[in-house]
């Protein structure tokens, strides 16, 4: 179930704020985690299975480190059985795909004959819940957090639907004290409204709109430079005003029903170097890879070349992440590179001594680049698209701007003065000023009267 359906907000919504405001306090946490199974499950109800497996060895696990430690024991073996649950779902269920059509490659290039293999389908979200549990038992194990008191509150904690399938990735730490106990009220479910309807029209209006230009360039044979340019531009709006709307639209849900998820991001297109790009793109995941990826593998403590050595793999699995295919390895690849590349410069851009304008516009065509890697369908692809970036292609063109509409101007227009000229969906909720809120609630109006009208509603977390 997608959280821009009919569905979902006809029907399911409605009923889980009517179950969960009308039910005793000490049932409402089995209601979010029963109504999220169903959430879940809508698309293929046996995927549930897989949650449960998580759930249930994690919970487990975080229980067996207490025994352990009342017995004088690390409790090494359950974080080890943890990460071998976790990983060993997440590499199979994603990874398992890519890992025989590599394999298959290779035969076929050496006149062998091929691995016979019944492609597995991904479970949407795998990668956020199973992170999830994983950093519960990684917390618990090195005294960052309490185990949780109750099966209830840690089945509620790893099902939660509004973040479920895209994020932000929510630690067990950050909301044990809410499981337990969280206040509501109306300003806390005013704001949460509000962020959820900003969330939705960054999603539905601009995204969506975005993903018109975005899907008809990177799916051409060739382009001009200016089409090329459209069609980078496009996918660079879409993959932000997607990401950020369905994390604003998760964070308006958890107010609605007394939780406070973390920012997920906070401007990341005015960054000055690719360093800063980091610590405001996805900050949910690049704040996990650091502190269960980079700083485990030694982080900058083990000298220069062990730094940048591990900002690389870092980074490269990072990319692996996000997808099974090699262009995710070499987006990976590439964002390393910078980052070892500024590492070396003292954590500033290359052209640190540019005024700050000039920085920000050179780091955002730098993050343009990468998104190329990012988007395209093969390797192929992605540089074909950068040689029509640079002049580099001899194509006649894809007749990109033929069917141009206007909802596609409005939305170019719009987006960079929403990217730099607003502060976050969050930022602006805090403090709303009337004109702001009515805007708001317009834009989600519109949102709703333009889902009745579209065929298709792109969901780019499928992968994920």
């Amino acid at each position: 179930m997608l959280l821009t359906s009919y569905v979902f907000l006809y029907v399911f919504l409605p009923a889980f704020l009517a179950a969960y405001y009308l039910a005793p306090r000490a049932w409402r946490s089995w209601i979010i985690a029963l109504f999220s199974y169903v959430f879940y499950g809508w698309w293929r109800p046996d995927f549930v299975l897989l949650m449960w497996v998580s759930t249930l060895v994690d919970y487990s696990c975080g229980k067996g480190i207490v025994r352990d430690r009342r017995r004088e024991r690390s409790g090494k073996r359950f974080v080890l059985l943890s990460c071998l649950s976790n990983l060993g779902l997440l590499a199979y269920f994603k990874y398992a795909n890519f890992g025989v059509e590599t394999l298959n490659g290779i035969l076929a290039s050496m006149g062998h004959d091929q691995v016979s293999w019944t492609a597995v389908v991904l479970p949407v979200g795998i990668s956020f819940y199973t992170f999830q549990t994983l950093s519960y038992t990684v917390d618990v194990y090195r005294g960052d957090a309490e185990p949780a008191s109750s099966f209830r509150d840690f089945a509620c904690y790893v099902s939660m639907f509004p973040q479920l399938v895209a994020g932000p990735i929510v630690r067990y730490r950050s909301v044990a004290e809410q499981l337990r106990t969280r206040t509501h009220s109306l300003e806390k479910a005013a704001i949460g409204a509000l962020i959820f309807q900003a969330g939705m029209a960054k999603k539905v209006l601009l995204a969506d709109t975005f993903a018109i230009a975005a899907d008809a360039g990177f799916g051409a044979d060739s382009l001009s430079v200016l089409e090329a340019w459209v069609a980078a531009l496009s996918y660079t709006f879409q993959i932000y005003f997607d990401f950020s709307g369905y994390s604003d639209m998760a964070i308006g849900l958890g107010l609605l029903i007394g939780f406070r998820f973390p920012v997920n991001f906070n401007r990341p297109y005015i960054s000055r170097s690719i360093t800063e790009f980091w610590r405001r793109w996805h900050i949910s995941l690049s704040s996990f890879l650091r502190d269960y990826l980079y700083v485990p593998l030694g982080g900058n403590r083990k000298g220069a070349v062990r730094t940048y050595v591990n900002l690389a793999l870092t980074m490269l699995l990072g990319g692996l992440w996000h997808g099974a295919a090699w262009t995710f390895i070499a987006w990976g690849a590439y964002q390393g590179f910078w980052l070892i590349l500024e590492r070396l410069s003292g954590k500033r851009s290359l052209f640190g001594g540019l005024p700050a304008f000039a920085q920000n516009l050179l780091t955002f065509v730098l993050v343009v680049f990468g998104w190329v890697f990012f988007r395209a369908d093969s390797m192929g692809d992605a540089f074909r698209m950068m040689g029509a970036m640079v002049g580099a292609s001899s194509g006649a063109g894809a007749g990109l701007f033929i069917e141009w509409t206007p909802m596609q101007t409005l939305a170019m227009i719009a987006a960079p003065i929403v990217v730099w000229g607003f502060r976050t969906t969050q930022e602006q909720a805090a403090a709303p000023r009337a004109w702001w809120m009515m805007v708001v609630f317009l834009l989600f109006l519109v949102s709703l009267m333009h889902l009745h009208r579209a065929a298709n509603v792109p969901f780019l977390y499928f992968q994920f």
